[in-house]
């Protein structure tokens, strides 16, 4: 009797074991990437393992970005102002009062290179001669300039070799640009420019500080201060 006995309960222990459900026996891929399994009564809960999110839009490396074209942003050019000795003459009308245009026409610049010319010859000739005197001397060297005979600019004529002792080569002595005397020169050199006053010398193309006696063969049309005047 015992052996049918003992033969039972080796029946019954086979029997309970082989109730284990095959769900629960996960498969070795699983077992292995998953947590362990904790002590039974432990109060440690199991870490969670959280995928992660892979960005939709990667970012280039340093090396690749730094190389990228960048948007060019031009300054707009500002516009600087015009100084006033620099402008355009005033417009003058020729009302045959020369000092009053030419209290309209004084500046510091003459404004562009013939003008300069211009009136650095009328500095230096007549400076202190009347406003007239200065005229005169002015429309010599327009005359000149239009007469065919001489160059045909200010410039040329004025730096003609040997005919104004004031010219040094080709340049002209210092101006004291802020003084009055220049300042009436640049005026009368614009007066004769826009021929807003008609010459007091007639056709004159030359002249000659009357202290001296060249003895030019020429016809001799005006004194006036302290030049004689020919054609």
């Amino acid at each position: 009797m015992v052996h049918p006995f003992r033969s039972a309960l080796v029946v019954i222990f086979a029997l309970s074991a082989s109730t284990v459900a095959p769900a629960q026996v996960a498969p070795l891929a699983i077992t292995q990437a998953s947590e362990p399994l904790l002590p039974s009564g432990t109060n440690q809960l199991p870490a969670m393992v959280v995928p992660a999110v892979l960005s939709t839009s990667p970012q280039l490396p340093v090396a690749q970005s730094a190389i990228l074209p960048q948007p060019v942003v031009i300054a707009p050019i500002e516009e600087q102002p015009q100084d006033a000795d620099q402008a355009d003459a005033p417009a003058v009308r020729a009302t045959g009062d020369l000092s009053a245009m030419v209290a309209q026409l004084r500046s510091t610049s003459a404004g562009s290179r013939e003008l300069e010319c211009l009136a650095g010859a009328i500095y230096f000739e007549s400076k202190s001669e009347s406003l007239k005197g200065q005229l005169a001397v002015g429309h010599v060297i327009a005359n000149r300039a239009a007469s065919g005979r001489f160059p045909s600019t200010y410039c040329g004529v004025v730096y003609q070799r040997s005919q104004f002792s004031f010219v040094r080569g080709r340049s002209m002595p210092p101006i004291a640009r802020s003084g009055m005397q220049w300042k009436n020169a640049v005026a009368i050199a614009r007066i004769v420019d826009q021929k807003l006053q008609p010459t007091p010398v007639s056709k004159a193309m030359f002249f000659h500080a009357r202290r001296v006696s060249p003895g030019w063969r020429l016809t001799r049309v005006a004194t006036l201060g302290n030049h004689v005047f020919y054609r």
